[in-house]
């Protein structure tokens, strides 16, 4: 599609986009009137949203629009099955400039809309406003089914800590684009689509997890959060955290310890959780620590002692996402 957003005009876009859309079982009035009707059987529902901005979290020269859509919905969609729910619908607002071309959100919609349809679910409505930076605005809705949310503070001394899906991938990545290479392009791809395990978060909730986040701003620092709200200490057991060969190579390659990505990295969107000691977890829940009794704040220790290198934080100095 040829054009700007500009010439197409708002309601041309938005017709263009909505256009893209596919539904699900669960969207009882989709995209067209004042608000989408999405079911909600459990009679609660589960609500997240985030933010995207360009030059903060995204660069153009790095990630396609399309990349960008996945991204976006993955990084919320992760946050509902975080809490032991299942994604159910996505809402969009989008800025963007007047003489953007058209099909930056067009392509952003298809990445919006193939990341929902992995996790099950379906982009229902939004709205888009001109502006100068590109901002992208997620809404993401889920359904517990019945079930209790697997909140931050439930976590009790004895309990296990576990983790399923990848760590570091996507901060590796982020080195690697940073020096202005494309390769590996696993890591690099990690980076721009993240590929959170959707489906491990309800199935946490069934194996009695009684804590539960997805790795958004690093292992220990989400980790962190589960700390001081069940008031407890975490210890993890850096031996038991699997390094890939390839992360190696591309940490002695940058100078980098790539334990600081596993521990450190964000936007991975894997799902860790703490697990009463007897449960029955499968094998690809790994095992990476215990919860113990806070010996004075509650915190996360790395094999008995603090770790210092820290997390993302938007307001902080640390590194961003791009």
């Amino acid at each position: 599609m040829k054009g700007t957003v500009g010439e197409l005009g708002e309601f041309g876009l938005i017709r263009e986009l909505t256009s893209r859309l596919t539904t699900t079982p669960a969207v009882r009035l989709g995209p067209g009137d004042d608000a989408a009707v999405v079911a909600a059987p459990d009679r609660r529902v589960v609500a997240s949203t985030d933010l995207l901005l360009e030059g903060r979290h995204f660069r153009r020269d790095w990630s396609t629009a399309y990349d960008v859509g996945r991204k976006a919905a993955a990084q919320n969609l992760a946050d509902i099955a975080a809490m032991g729910a299942v994604p159910t619908a996505l809402l969009l607002g989008l800025v963007v400039p007047a003489d953007l071309p058209v099909t930056w959100p067009t392509e952003l919609m298809d990445g919006l809309r193939d990341e929902c349809q992995v996790a099950g679910a379906a982009v229902v409505g939004g709205d888009v406003v001109r502006g100068e930076t590109i901002t992208v605005s997620i809404t993401a809705l889920g359904d517990l089914r019945n079930h209790e949310p697997v909140t931050r503070s439930g976590a009790k001394p004895g309990d296990v800590v576990a983790v399923t899906g990848w760590l570091g991938w996507s901060a590796a990545g982020h080195a690697v684009l940073s020096r202005g290479f494309r390769s590996p392009r696993a890591f690099v791809e990690a980076h721009r689509r993240p590929e959170p395990p959707y489906h491990a978060g309800p199935a946490a909730a069934g194996l009695g997890a009684t804590a539960m986040t997805d790795v958004s701003d690093g292992l220990v620092a989400d980790l962190g959060h589960i700390a001081q709200a069940s008031k407890v200490r975490i210890d993890l057991r850096s031996a038991d955290i699997d390094i890939p060969t390839q992360m190696s190579d591309i940490g002695q390659a940058v100078g980098v310890d790539p334990l600081q990505w596993v521990l450190s990295g964000g936007e991975d969107h894997a799902i860790v959780a703490t697990f009463p000691p007897d449960a029955k977890l499968p094998a690809r829940w790994k095992v990476i620590g215990e919860v113990l009794n806070p010996s004075a704040l509650p915190q996360v220790t790395v094999d008995g002692a603090p770790w210092t290198h820290g997390g993302w934080d938007h307001f902080g100095d640390g590194e961003g996402a791009e």
